[in-house]
């Protein structure tokens, strides 16, 4: 994984997708490549309602990527310095390697170039100080980007504070 991960509050999502919206706009990608995508999971009932859910995914950036190992031209890669999995566009030869590797099905096929992409967590906004483009646009704010430990010690005081509620 790398240095950053994107969280998903799937209670807070509302399904509207501005994050593939923007994340399209930000990365110019073609129709049916989706760096970042909304999966709706549903109709199931909860407590009697019908209910639908949310959820956010993007490239999980593995510590060892399947799609690195894979890739026979070195045109997929992980970046030393914060672990961000990219595509070096020049090196690409087309040959879905990745696609194939992949078990989220996260490289994406452009049929215009030729070529795979994928999500970089924005890293040109990251290198800038920024969020990336999918949570800096995040109407609701269900998704963020952070670390892993922030991450797990978000969740932690979150369960502490639901354990009150229910003790309460």
């Amino acid at each position: 994984m790398s240095k950053y991960i994107v969280t998903h509050d799937v209670n807070s999502c509302i399904g509207c997708r501005a994050c593939e919206v923007h994340c399209k706009e930000k990365n110019d990608s073609p129709p049916g490549a989706n760096y970042c995508k909304i999966i709706t999971v549903g109709p199931y009932e909860r407590q009697g309602i019908p209910r639908f859910d949310f959820v956010y995914m993007s490239c999980f950036h593995c510590e060892k990527p399947w799609c690195v190992d894979a890739c026979p031209t070195g045109a997929m890669q992980r970046r030393e310095k914060d672990g961000i999995v990219f595509v070096d566009q020049g090196s690409c030869v087309g040959c879905k390697a990745c696609i194939a590797a992949c078990p989220w099905g996260v490289p994406q096929w452009n049929a215009d170039t030729g070529k795979v992409s994928k999500c970089d967590l924005c890293k040109d906004r990251i290198d800038e100080g920024l969020r990336p483009a999918c949570v800096s646009k995040c109407v609701t704010g269900c998704l963020e980007f952070t670390t892993p430990s922030e991450a797990s010690e978000s969740r932690r005081q979150h369960f502490a504070e639901q354990m009150l509620r229910v003790q309460g």
